[in-house]
């Protein structure tokens, strides 16, 4: 009665996991523009 259909749509894919390979590319380039704009911020600011 309430099982769930066999045919469903959801996929079992994770988010995660598609976002994970990324990270060794994704992490130092937001590093690096981040450490540029503090360093844009206090060298404004100085």
């Amino acid at each position: 009665m309430s099982a769930p259909a066999p045919n469903s749509d959801h996929s079992g894919t994770d988010p995660v996991d598609e976002v994970v390979p990324l990270m060794p590319i994704v992490l130092p380039i937001v590093g690096a523009v981040l450490m540029f704009l503090l360093a844009f911020i206090a060298v404004s600011m100085a």
